[in-house]
């Protein structure tokens, strides 16, 4: 560690972030990175080592610097100043380097990424690159754009950056542990072909991953590719756009967080360059972690304002589009909010539009009124829940306050938890000795009986998907729901439906294309259309398949994570009970028939009921008086029996 800061020359590092001119003999000053000011009073005094502010009184050594200055712990801070000098680190006993990486290695694999990121950005500007061109400056990216985010082009062919990292002298092995080449039985090739790449870099500005996204209508990949779980990349841990932004963060004190790619570059290029966003993931524990570090947690966040104002702690802004996937987002991260004292908010374009769209359509004006419109979280998550019921009548009001009541009590800022059920009580319209009386009995029922979940809301009544609780999270950092109740297993139409969710969860692969097909109500149980709903929301069968294929070893362990990711906590212990309760039938010559067997039986059923109704209906018209409606009624009657003959022939094939 002594050898780090000797080697690590602090002028060298501190003047990547400052630009430093001398004050004297062995002494050097500059504007100060950490706070506004017009006249130098930061100083670096580059022979003993040290830094120091006069204006903001911040000082340390190198190390504390790149703490300071990247959001680092103590230990990331020492790794990073190591491989800027070549120092081999030696790790006391019950020390060890970063899990699955070597000593020296990890220096070897962010090599490679900068050579990749570079080779990159120069195909950008070649011929072959004219449809990524096109398609940032149909969103309004120009040259500076893409130079400013490092945005380039992944050529189409099979090899050319393996070839090129080879020509560098990157042996095999180290190709495939950075994730930039797949394996196939004919050998290495080239893990983006043909797409627009974005390199993901971690806070110190070292690229560890890239995101690459479609291009051309025969890719046949997923829409958005990005770097698989490598020593250097884990996706849960990494946020797109932070070493951009983390100035800004640390200066303002807030965070945004986006969806995509362009979105953080329509964002910082509207003048809010605190946007970040996660790599396919939900926003997590580890980006919590991650964003306190650079926003601080400057105590309890108790008495600030409920409205847009600044927060004592700092803010954290969720910024999603207005669509339902958008609203199920915004929702989803009311299980993070309590997880760092910066107040947390949400800002919803209710138009659809993205923070790109936007941009591009209102110009730079329009973005930055969008995050300023922001809305407390918790606010944001009461409301939704209370537009579930009708408020001009008794009974509504009372169901509200009961769906609501545990939202607040699960509050786990003391001093916001009065303040939101005086603000129920008002959106209520009700007496607040009545609404703080329920609150009260809320919190004293505990998690298991509070309720259903606030992020699962919905305008119709019915449940919402949303994330469930992440694994270890401590007590009062999610409110607490109680699982869904489960049909009767004796009735033969809930067992089936039970059994086609465990097959599709178990074996995806063997799945007819039939499921896809099945519509939101083909599960009457409402545990098990929750479920479904997570499986069309983690991508159906094509979700599966992309799983599949990434997980390398073809089991079902990853799909499986992606249906948790979107199952509503209610239902989340049923996901695991049912994809690992076992099948009647377990042989495996005959397990493909069975499957396919038991989710045409369901889509059966449905074509079933659905003559059911149609019958019905004709029942009930009179023929003479509305011909033509008879008529309809009558050919979609044909229609959907010769659906059930067809389908009833493949199954019996």
């Amino acid at each position: 560690m002594q050898a780090g800061r000797e080697r690590a020359h602090i002028e060298e590092i501190v003047g990547q972030h400052a630009t430093l001119k001398s004050a004297g003999v062995g002494s050097a000053k500059g504007l100060c990175p950490f706070h506004d000011e017009r006249s130098p009073s930061f100083h670096v005094r580059p022979q003993v080592g040290l830094w120091h502010c006069f204006g903001c009184g911040e000082g340390g050594d190198v190390i504390s610097f790149v703490q300071k200055i990247d959001g680092l712990p103590f230990a990331d801070a020492v790794e990073y100043l190591a491989g800027k000098v070549g120092l081999q680190l030696r790790y006391e006993e019950g020390g060890a380097p970063r899990p699955g990486e070597e000593p020296g290695r990890r220096q070897r694999l962010l090599e490679a990424h900068r050579v990749a990121a570079a080779y990159f950005t120069e195909q950008l500007t070649t011929p072959g690159a004219a449809t990524a061109r096109q398609f940032l400056s149909e969103r309004g990216f120009g040259r500076d754009a893409a130079e400013q985010f490092g945005v380039g082009y992944a050529p189409q062919g099979f090899d050319s950056l393996l070839r090129h990292l080879r020509g560098r002298g990157f042996t095999e092995a180290e190709l495939t542990a950075s994730g930039l080449v797949s394996q196939n039985n004919r050998g290495l090739y080239d893990r983006f072909r043909g797409r627009l790449v974005w390199p993901i870099r971690e806070v110190t500005g070292d690229t560890i991953g890239f995101g690459a996204r479609k291009l051309y209508e025969e890719d046949q990949g997923p829409k958005y590719l990005n770097t698989p779980e490598t020593p250097l990349y884990r996706k849960s841990q990494v946020l797109y756009g932070i070493d951009l932004a983390k100035r800004e963060i640390a200066k303002e004190k807030r965070v945004v967080v986006v969806e995509g790619y362009t979105d953080v570059m329509a964002m910082h290029l509207s003048g809010e360059g605190t946007a970040v966003a996660t790599c396919g993931t939900a926003f997590g524990p580890d980006h919590a972690r991650i964003v306190r570090r650079l926003v601080g947690d400057a105590g309890s966040s108790g008495g600030v304002q409920l409205s847009s104002g600044a927060s004592v702690g700092g803010e954290i802004i969720f910024t999603f589009d207005g669509d339902a996937a958008g609203q199920k987002a915004a929702l989803r991260a009311f299980g993070e909010d309590q997880t760092f004292t910066a107040q947390t908010f949400v800002a919803v374009e209710r138009s659809g539009m993205d923070p790109c769209e936007l941009r591009q359509a209102q110009g730079p004006e329009a973005v930055r009124a969008l995050v300023a419109g922001r809305q407390p979280l918790f606010e944001f998550v009461i409301r939704a829940t209370l537009r579930a019921y009708d408020l001009g009548t008794a009974e509504g009001r009372v169901g509200a306050l009961r769906a609501a009541a545990p939202v607040v009590a699960g509050i786990r800022d003391t001093a916001l938890r009065p303040e939101y059920t005086r603000l129920l009580a008002g959106w209520l319209g009700m007496d607040q000795g009545s609404v703080n009386d329920a609150v009260r009995s809320a919190g004293r029922q505990g998690p298991a009986q509070r309720g259903h979940d606030p992020r699962s809301a919905r305008p119709d009544g019915r449940q919402q998907r949303g994330d469930q609780a992440s694994p270890g999270a401590s007590e009062g950092q999610h409110v607490p729901v109680a699982p869904m109740r489960q049909p009767d297993q004796r009735d033969p139409v809930a067992r089936t439906e039970r059994t086609v969710l465990e097959v599709v969860l178990q074996h995806p692969q063997l799945v007819p294309d039939e499921f896809d097909h099945l519509q939101a109500d083909a599960f009457t149980a409402p545990a098990y259309r929750a479920i479904h709903e997570a499986i069309r929301a983690a991508g159906g069968l094509q979700g599966a398949r992309e799983a599949l294929a990434s997980s390398g070893s073809g089991n079902a362990a990853s799909w499986v994570a992606r249906v948790q990711e979107e199952a509503a906590q209610p239902v989340a212990g049923l996901v695991t009970e049912l994809a690992v309760a076992p099948l009647p039938e377990d042989r495996p010559a005959a397990l493909a028939d069975y499957v396919r067997g038991v989710v045409l039986a369901l889509v059966e059923i449905g074509f079933t009921r659905h003559i059911a109704d149609l019958r019905g209906r004709l029942q009930r018209m009179d023929g003479a008086q509305d011909p033509a409606g008879y008529q309809a009624a009558f050919a979609e009657l044909v229609a959907v029996e010769a659906r059930r003959r067809t389908l009833r022939d493949s199954a019996n094939a």
